[in-house]
């Protein structure tokens, strides 16, 4: 855990993420990712010089998933936490029977995360994007969109007067997943129907297999140009 904490204040650092004495939302889903990022926030605030606050902020999409996990954890780590239940499932499923669901569910989790933020007095949402989700992202634009993209580290939305950070962008997938297991960090059981079957899930395994079987090191050098490709946003420290 030391070790996350060292690198999501990094990036915190590097990027100027947050500010003094304010309160910073975190986008709390109930995976691993979230609920890492929810508990190394809590951690850095106890002794960052900005003297931030954490908020959790949840939002159930109605696949069934338990928050009380999710509101218990962060009442554990001593963090301020709020669920707001809606009917995305109907609408995305049931309603327009998308066939990729993935994008338009994105953007309406995320919009009702920047308005939970504001309702709670956040101007900062934080979400638990990693490295691996870096590189998936830009393999994702690279192939099916034909551009040298990829999310930004720190953005302002006019429309929400909202600034979404990613802390974690340093952090690697397998660090996750092994403080997980050694810290004991409750995680929700995924529900989500298309879990696993998606464009991600492919570029996923491509980064994988390219790296185990012909390209050692290729994550590596694949962050590295990206943080030092001019995408907008990104700065090669």
């Amino acid at each position: 855990m030391k070790r996350i904490v060292s690198l999501v204040r990094k990036a915190i650092d590097e990027y100027g993420m947050i500010r003094e004495n304010e309160r910073v939302a975190v986008g709390v889903s109930g995976g691993k990712d979230s609920m890492v990022l929810l508990n190394a926030l809590a951690n850095l605030s106890r002794y960052h010089p900005k003297n931030f606050t954490v908020v959790g902020v949840a939002i159930d999409p109605g696949f069934g998933g338990d928050y009380s996990i999710v509101e218990e954890f962060a009442e554990k780590i001593g963090v301020e936490c709020h669920v707001k239940k809606t009917q995305f499932k109907e609408i995305i499923f049931d309603e327009r029977k998308e066939q990729s669901p993935c994008s338009l569910c994105s953007k309406m989790r995320r919009g009702a995360l920047n308005d939970m933020a504001k309702e709670y007095g956040c101007d900062t949402l934080a979400l638990g994007h990693h490295q691996d989700d870096v590189l998936e992202t830009f393999f994702l634009s690279l192939l099916y969109e034909g551009r040298v993209n990829c999310f930004s580290p720190f953005t302002y939305l006019d429309r929400s007067r909202v600034t979404q950070i990613r802390p974690m962008i340093y952090v690697r997938e397998t660090d996750i997943k092994s403080v997980v297991k050694r810290c004991n960090i409750p995680v929700m059981p995924k529900v989500c129907p298309v879990d696993g079957t998606t464009k991600r899930a492919d570029m996923k395994e491509i980064i994988k297999d390219l790296e185990k079987k012909t390209t050692p090191g290729l994550k590596k050098r694949l962050f590295h140009a990206v943080s030092s490709s001019g995408i907008d946003g990104w700065r090669d420290f």
